[in-house]
């Protein structure tokens, strides 16, 4: 997405996560209204994508929901490439089957055997002996490192690889078997909840089940899935950046991040 057109000093290039994209088109689109002398173009394609664009000079603004690994902070060192670091909001991963499906809950253990390919059928879970089908993400996301981390595995090679969170919704609306994972800010657009069932996440049986779309737990950290959403900024972008940030951080910014379905960092 493009917005507005201006000299160089004033256009920003903004790359990375797909969780994040939606949430920074409605806040450029915003900020673009009072700001008509700048531009600023938005794209996805996943959290690696975006911090590669930093490395290359391509962006001056990388969207991440996972923090910098240990590989990309060397090279940032490397190639002198000084970095500001805002957390901008929090999201919560939801957990998504069809609507019609026989669970509305499911442990922590449960879920890590179902993503890993341990089981392979819903039979142990739901008593239904139909094969499971994993809708996640490829490895540049950082949805896909950030549940992969919580979980503490390595997907079953039989998950479907998908682009970004639109099309993990749509497989799994379609598949009676399906399992899928998206920001929770997928789940209502536009006010209008999505056709799918969002599970309930237990951190093991006996324990209260949280649903990702529960603000006051999240508000609580109470939410197994709950990460902060990160802008890596280069200090060399910083100047035609930061009126963008301070919107962001102000009331209409905060507003429109809590609209979309994600949380403000208290």
């Amino acid at each position: 997405m493009l917005l507005g057109c201006s000299s160089n000093n004033k256009s920003i290039k903004v790359k990375g996560s797909d969780t994040e994209v939606n949430l920074a088109v409605q806040l450029a689109e915003n900020f673009y209204k009072v700001n008509s002398d700048f531009s600023i173009a938005i794209s996805g394609g996943g959290s690696g994508l975006g911090i590669a664009s930093l490395l290359n000079g391509q962006a001056d603004v990388a969207n991440s929901s996972r923090p910098l690994n240990e590989e990309e902070i060397n090279l940032f060192k490397t190639r002198k490439i000084e970095l500001r670091t805002i957390v901008f909001a929090e999201d919560a991963t939801a957990f998504i089957v069809q609507k019609n499906f026989p669970l509305d809950s499911i442990d922590v253990k449960g879920l890590r055997n179902i993503l890993s390919g341990k089981y392979k059928t819903w039979k142990k879970v739901t008593g239904q002996d139909v094969p499971v089908n994993i809708y996640g993400r490829q490895s540049n996301s950082g949805t896909h490192s950030f549940v992969k981390k919580k979980l503490a595995i390595e997907f079953s090679r039989d998950a479907k690889e998908m682009n970004g969170n639109a099309q993990i919704m749509e497989g799994v609306k379609m598949d009676v078997s399906g399992i899928g994972y998206v920001g929770a800010g997928y789940i209502l657009q536009d006010g209008t909840e999505q056709p799918v069932k969002v599970l309930k996440i237990t951190e093991k049986m006996g324990l209260p089940a949280i649903s990702p779309l529960d603000k006051e737990a999240i508000n609580a950290g109470l939410y197994y899935f709950q990460r902060p959403l990160y802008q890596f900024i280069p200090t060399t972008s910083w100047g035609k950046v930061e009126a963008f940030i301070a919107f962001e951080k102000g009331a209409l910014g905060q507003k429109i991040i809590r609209d979309s379905g994600y949380y403000i960092i208290n």
